[in-house]
């Protein structure tokens, strides 16, 4: 297992003592974090204007990794269902929703559910664990590049993120 820390996970105020730390000036955070979220690169070779001694330096202390997809289904509808290995046993869900006017992607918040409430079978498997703000955010990164890519579309399909996946949100801050 690689435990080099998951830039996915980290915040703009993270990244910024990450790059501190790695010796480089704090404006790289800013190029880091528009080469991950706005760009959606995951290849830290392929951040052309970070120098080359930097993304050699971050490839190797470093990891822009989304949980593994097992799962992957479309309705006749056009909603997109992701099946995610967050590991140790536990999957969650991610759901796009398209509409004429808006694409709506659904996200998870936690591995299971203590809130056991009466109309959702996500309680009923039990609450494992909170999900990382990473892996919150590599949800909403990785249908946002596969939906564009599928599409064969550049701009934004997605254009409403609600926390209406597994889990109890609030129980997650």
């Amino acid at each position: 297992m690689n435990a080099s820390p998951n830039l996915l996970d980290m915040d703009a105020t993270a990244l910024v003592a990450f790059c501190t730390q790695l010796g480089e000036k704090p404006f790289r955070a800013r190029q880091l974090l528009r080469w991950i979220h706005v760009n959606g690169q995951s290849d830290i070779q392929a951040m052309s204007d970070l120098a080359k001694s930097f993304r050699t330096k971050l490839a190797s202390t470093a990891q822009i990794l989304a949980p593994p997809i097992l799962r992957d289904s479309t309705a006749s509808d056009g909603t997109r269902k992701w099946l995610l290995d967050v590991g140790c046993g536990n999957a969650v869900e991610t759901v796009f929703i398209p509409e004429p006017d808006r694409g709506t992607l659904c996200v998870s918040s936690q591995a299971g559910c203590a809130v056991n409430c009466s109309f959702c079978s996500t309680g009923k498997q039990g609450f494992s664990r909170n999900l990382t703000p990473g892996e919150i955010i590599a949800q909403l990164w990785m249908a946002e590049f596969l939906l564009r890519r599928d599409l064969n579309q550049s701009d934004r399909v997605i254009s409403n993120v609600v926390m209406m996946g597994m889990g109890e949100p609030l129980l997650n801050y």
